[in-house]
């Protein structure tokens, strides 16, 4: 299931984005789910609690504009899809920081727009081909690796943070933790900062020589002996991605 963002503080504009919206979500068969925002701070205020896949977002709105949004997104967000529709060619350019997948101009072509969306759902379900299979006491559970925050080895078991703080613990694993993260450190997202962590640095927030802050508030400590090869992991991967400047 996809959540979509939409946030207008024009509420005519805001009702036809989610009528176009859904239009195309159910013409397609696409499983999702359309929020509403008249008021950039509402959806910031809810992107704390919710992780939303696509965002399409105005840029002239009150208090903060839609670049201003798409930059406190990309803090903490940096897969997600932005969309800007709005009536304002001149701020394409800026727009560029926040790494948009289109610069809709209004009135919204609907076709465009529906183009628009299909391509970010097809870019969705490549990645998230990508799973994590683990055995619980519950039964099996499978997600996204785009999903994990970090995990951590404890009493045998791995807990598994994933986004929104929800937290899956494995079974006691039979192997050694090392082995069981084998393949997960394989993803180019995924590093190891002490011997009983790995964290998705999708989701670093800010980190110092001794720790890593993530989403959520969550805390990961570094290894003084692995700090320098975390740090050029971190930083590489940042780069390659764009967004750390040389």
């Amino acid at each position: 299931m996809l959540d979509i963002a939409i946030c207008d503080d024009d509420s005519s504009h805001l009702t036809l984005l989610a009528a176009y919206t859904a239009e195309c979500i159910q013409k397609h068969r696409i499983e999702a789910s359309i929020h509403q925002f008249l008021h950039p701070d509402e959806l910031l205020r809810s992107c704390e609690k919710r992780r939303y896949q696509i965002y399409i977002l105005d840029i002239v709105m009150p208090m903060v504009n839609g670049i201003g949004v798409g930059k406190s997104i990309r803090e903490h967000d940096r897969e997600a899809f932005i969309l800007y529709a709005t009536y304002e060619p001149g701020f394409a350019l800026q727009s560029f920081a926040t790494n948009p997948i289109d610069y809709l101009l209004k009135p919204i072509d609907k076709q465009q727009l529906f183009k628009t969306l299909l391509l970010a759902v097809s870019k969705l379900e490549t990645s998230q081909k990508c799973t994590c299979m683990v055995k619980t006491p519950e039964g099996i559970q499978v997600f996204r690796l785009s999903e994990i925050l970090c995990c951590e080895y404890s009493n045998h078991k791995v807990i598994y943070t994933l986004a929104g703080a929800r937290t899956v613990t494995t079974c006691v694993i039979k192997g050694t933790f090392p082995h069981h993260i084998e393949e997960l450190l394989q993803d180019k997202r995924f590093v190891r900062p002490h011997v009983s962590f790995v964290i998705n640095m999708d989701y670093v927030e800010s980190f110092t020589k001794a720790r890593f802050t993530l989403r959520y508030g969550h805390s990961v400590p570094i290894v003084a002996k692995r700090y320098s090869m975390v740090r050029d992991t971190y930083l590489d991967y940042q780069l390659a991605k764009g967004h750390v400047h040389e």
